[in-house]
């Protein structure tokens, strides 16, 4: 432990189970002495995303919403009430039917792509309004993202451009809260093995592509993502902003391949 981030107290939002890289972005901080709060839609997740907050030790556990604004609001006002202020918050909330995340991107439907940036891009936003007033003294805002916002890939569809619409997003925030000293970025991990993940048609097949072919020969691990976004909490980045850093094993660098390549 170095603790790079003790005295920081940060929100991490998308918790699913102990695959999720906000588990491992959690893992990381809570070894670095940040003190963390988890915020979940508890009536799907709070089973699973309690016996994590005991193991590593967080005491507040809230419910939250990427579509409903008084659930999100209320999440920071218990945050101002038990904390005062914050210093990182981490958005790791995406979502689109399953059912689309196979077959031809022309064939979604109006309402999921509504849907799929509503949760995935907009929700960005909402958080950010509700915790800069906390950031008092600057703080880090960081998001999750992929790289295919950037490049058609397999079966990815709506959520490429759901992502993309996030990475805009975190540039206008970027923009808006530095004046603020808040700093707002993306992280863009390759092919990882999620709850999420597990949801694209194909992810096995993506996943044993990267292993082989990215420059680096390996996959992202949640210990190097959750270090990545251990050096967005902390004071080092006092001056990155805007940025999306990739943590893919140089799987950016590949073309994508097609479906009938994988």
């Amino acid at each position: 432990m170095a603790d790079l981030l003790k005295g920081k107290r940060g929100l991490i939002t998308g918790i699913a189970n102990n695959r999720s890289i906000a588990y491992g972005i959690a893992k990381a901080m809570a070894a670095e002495g940040a003190e963390l709060a988890f915020a979940a839609q508890m009536d799907v997740f709070g089973a699973k995303v309690q016996p994590l907050a005991d193991e590593l030790g967080v005491k507040i556990v809230t419910d939250y919403s990427a579509t409903d604004d008084a659930v999100s609001k209320a999440c920071f006002d218990t945050l101002e009430k038990e904390w005062g202020s914050l210093d990182f918050c981490v958005h790791a909330i995406a979502y689109s039917d399953k059912s689309e995340l196979t077959g031809a991107f022309s064939n979604t439907t109006r309402e999921n792509f509504k849907n799929s940036l509503d949760i995935s891009a907009y929700s960005l936003i909402d958080m950010a309004r509700n915790a800069a007033p906390l950031m008092t003294n600057g703080g880090s805002i960081m998001a999750l993202t992929y790289q295919g916002s950037k490049k058609a890939t397999p079966w990815y569809n709506v959520m490429g451009v759901a992502k993309a619409a996030l990475e805009t997003t975190v540039l206008y925030l970027a923009n808006d809260l530095g004046p603020q000293g808040i700093r707002v970025n993306s992280i863009s991990p390759g092919p990882m093995k999620t709850l999420s993940g597990a949801a694209i048609g194909g992810a096995r097949k993506t996943f044993r592509f990267t292993e082989a072919n990215s420059p680096l020969r390996k996959n992202a691990s949640l210990e190097a993502i959750g270090g990545t976004a251990v050096y967005l909490a902390s004071d080092y980045s006092d001056c990155t902003t805007g940025e999306c850093i990739m943590v893919d094993g140089g799987y950016h660098i590949l073309g994508m391949p097609q479906p009938d390549n994988l």
